[in-house]
């Protein structure tokens, strides 16, 4: 199979499709997470068309915004590459890494859960881009969209949220960072991820330390 002609062909078809996304999980987010899982791929010796697929086909239906349905996203991208006639032994490792790679599926506790050095990569990629600047501007610009409050002291984090409540929390765009993004660091499956995932967890946690310094009015 000629990976290139597929690749720009996956790359035009998710661009349109995520035209009118939400900025955090636009084609600028799928770009990023494509281009890091490539670099990750080579360091890590993974499959590159698998990852690449993955990682580009990765959020082309995510359930936040359809209702939670879980599967609209793998049925979406099979559908894609059945139509353009890739092996269908590709498809299922593909689609496979969409249905396990996000962070509130890892919440549930599921023996024989399905593995790869290919979703491993890809599931570094898409969590590095939920970490460092790029994660925190992520996190406000979505709790702007779903209208939550920045930080209300009287709510406390949960970081130990089964899946079913992490879907439904509506908590401040601070907890977050406790119930998800400071949490990723030690779950890195590569040691490249791990690399990059060391200094972007600092940087947050210099963030945090800074919010609330002014958020309590401390000046000096």
């Amino acid at each position: 199979m000629n990976k290139e002609p597929l690749i720009e062909k996956t790359i035009a078809f998710v661009k349109e499709a995520l035209k009118s996304a939400e900025g955090g999980h636009d084609w600028f987010h799928t770009e990023r997470v494509f281009k890091t899982a490539m670099v990750l791929a080579k360091e890590e010796n993974a499959d590159s068309l698998i990852v690449g697929l993955a990682a580009l086909l990765h959020d082309i239906a995510d359930p936040k915004f359809h209702d939670g349905d879980e599967e609209i996203g793998p049925m979406t991208a099979e559908k894609f590459l059945k139509e353009r006639g890739v092996p269908e032994d590709t498809i299922l490792h593909v689609v496979s890494i969409i249905r396990h790679m996000s962070f509130k599926n890892s919440l549930e506790h599921k023996e024989n859960r399905f593995s790869s050095k290919e979703l491993e990569v890809v599931q570094d990629a898409d969590r590095l881009d939920a970490i460092g600047a790029i994660g925190i501007a992520r996190t406000f610009n979505y709790g702007g969209f779903k209208n939550r409050a920045l930080y209300d002291p009287s709510i406390p984090p949960n970081p130990n949220l089964t899946k079913e409540e992490y879907k439904k929390s509506n908590s401040p765009t601070i907890n977050h960072f406790y119930e998800k993004l400071l949490l990723l660091k030690d779950q890195m499956n590569t040691e490249t991820g791990k690399a990059i995932a060391g200094e972007r967890h600092r940087y947050m946690l210099d963030f945090l330390e800074q919010f609330y310094k002014e958020w309590n009015s401390k000046i000096q």
